[in-house]
């Protein structure tokens, strides 16, 4: 497959897992990352592997720097085939709903909602000349709304918000070539999953790089596990 793909927060994780996977299918790779030496880092180590990699500097939590980003990729590349929004925290050690600070509320909702929103809204120029493109929203399976723990607030809530994003996304872009979709990667062994998570990251990558790379065009609007439409 040719085409050019962005993940945020794709220095490490799932999201560098996303990003090697789909440079070993032949898509031009663009790392997003806040410090734009871990992007390269990352990058490099793609390259290594026979993969195209670029770094782009970018924080999702920042209006500034996405609108940035957007303009120093257009030096990267004139379309875009895959927006994968990975990059978000996990901050609720400690909290419940019942303790949760409105700071932590806001800034985790900025990271992994309203991140996505706008990446998406700045992207979307290149998105539209790429056509058919994929939009990927990194959900969890705390977004859904018969999982929602009040010991995760902060990050239960965001996820569930983001699930929102993502249903409202593919109904305005329905018919314009973009389809928009939600993953649950599940908990996987990773900085934020931690060492004791069951499953690996090849294995949380897995239904983000399908749907980029093989699932239906016509797919969209829909949250999934393991390839599988699950319940919202």
């Amino acid at each position: 497959m040719r085409g050019t793909a962005l993940i945020t927060g794709a220095n490490r994780g799932i999201g560098f897992e996303i990003a090697r996977q789909f440079a070993r299918r032949g898509l031009q790779v663009v790392i997003g990352s806040r410090r734009l030496l871990d992007g390269r880092k990352a990058a490099e180590a793609i390259r290594k592997e026979g993969g195209e990699a670029s770094a782009l500097q970018m924080d999702v939590r920042d209006t500034d720097s996405i609108r940035a980003a957007a303009k120093a990729f257009a030096g990267i590349a004139d379309r875009l085939h895959v927006l994968v929004n990975n990059a978000g925290i996990y901050p609720d050690k400690g909290v419940s709903i019942l303790t949760v600070s409105r700071d932590q509320l806001v800034e985790t909702l900025q990271t992994n909602t309203l991140g996505p929103v706008i990446v998406t809204q700045a992207f979307l120029p290149f998105l539209r000349k790429a056509r058919p493109a994929r939009v990927i929203n990194v959900s969890s399976g705390y977004g859904q709304l018969d999982d929602l723990s009040p010991e995760v607030p902060s990050y239960c809530l965001s996820k569930l918000a983001l699930n929102g994003v993502t249903i409202m996304l593919a109904k305005a872009l329905h018919g314009k070539g973009i389809a928009v979709n939600a993953i649950c990667p599940g908990w996987v062994r990773t900085r934020m999953g931690g060492p004791t998570a069951p499953r690996s990251v090849e294995e949380g990558a897995d239904t983000a790089v399908w749907l980029a790379t093989e699932a239906p065009a016509e797919l969209t609007g829909k949250f999934l596990r393991d390839r599988q439409e699950v319940p919202w």
